[in-house]
């Protein structure tokens, strides 16, 4: 495919740039730094102290450094948090949003990298080129794709400090790397990780008609157990106890949002949780 049929993806984007870019980044982000290479985005996220996900991102090798690309929603946030972070570090951090674009399609394209969470291009194709006046919005495109696949956008599903990294399926997507060392909130995901102790997560949902409102709850019986978060005619994405939905079904029992049936449907990449294990 070529360049002039790709879209165009509304996304923040931060240089950083000096000798110890790369480490200070290392220090705090869930991910190794040091993987960036040939041009490939790696995925990443910035978590709270206690383990929970305040941005995500994509991470691009740069002449000088690497930029960073996150949802705009994110974008004044995580440009101060890095500053914050960056301390004494010998790093520039400059908002680049007005001179580069990321071009986006779902097939593969000139110069363009798969998209890092989703392997051989399933989640898409990205590149991050000068800005151009003739743009045409990938975000259907985008939308329908990331849907399909049951990946769940952060910025849209969930608010700041809302869920842990692991509920926020950072592991099936390759967000973390549990082999590295400490970073900003490493200790509770790696004691969750141990422990497997993440029975709530974002998994896909398909019932009739057009999605239940955003936030309805999901219950099983005369109990809550989720809630609808973004979706299409057809399919969402809901926050859900997993095992309790699991449990719910095996009984025969339906699950419900807003009065509807409404039917699980795990890809097969999902880590799924043990029935019967205390929270």
């Amino acid at each position: 495919m070529g360049a002039m049929s790709t879209l165009y993806l509304n996304r923040t984007l931060i240089r950083i740039t000096g000798p110890e870019a790369r480490s200070f980044l290392q220090g705090v982000l869930t991910q190794t730094v040091d993987k960036l290479a040939a041009g490939a985005p790696l995925y990443a996220a910035l978590l709270s102290p206690q383990g929970k996900v305040l941005a995500d991102m994509n991470l691009w090798p740069d002449t000088d450094g690497l930029i960073v690309e996150a949802d705009p929603a994110h974008g004044d946030d995580l440009f101060r948090r890095l500053s914050m972070y960056k301390l004494r570090a010998q790093a520039q951090l400059e908002r680049i949003t007005d001179q580069l674009s990321v071009h986006f399609s779902p097939e593969r394209f000139d110069g363009a990298h798969a998209d890092p969470r989703m392997p051989d291009g399933a989640l898409g194709w990205r590149k991050i080129a000068p800005l151009g006046d003739e743009r045409s919005d990938g975000a259907d495109a985008y939308e329908t794709l990331r849907l399909a696949l049951g990946v769940p956008d952060l910025a849209r599903d969930a608010a700041p400090e809302e869920v842990f990294a692991l509920e926020a399926l950072l592991e099936e997507l390759n967000g973390v790397d549990f082999k590295k060392g400490c970073f900003v909130g490493q200790e509770n995901v790696s004691r969750m990780k141990r422990r497997a102790t993440t029975r709530k997560k974002f998994c896909p949902i398909t019932f009739d008609g057009p999605p239940p409102a955003f936030g309805a709850a999901i219950s099983a019986g005369a109990a809550e157990i989720g809630t609808v978060r973004s979706g299409a005619e057809g399919r969402a994405i809901a926050l859900i106890r997993l095992d309790r939905a699991f449990e719910a079904v095996d009984r025969g029992d339906t699950l419900t949002a807003e009065g509807r049936p409404v039917k699980l449907a795990p890809p097969d990449w999902l880590i799924v949780p043990e029935q019967g294990a205390e929270d």
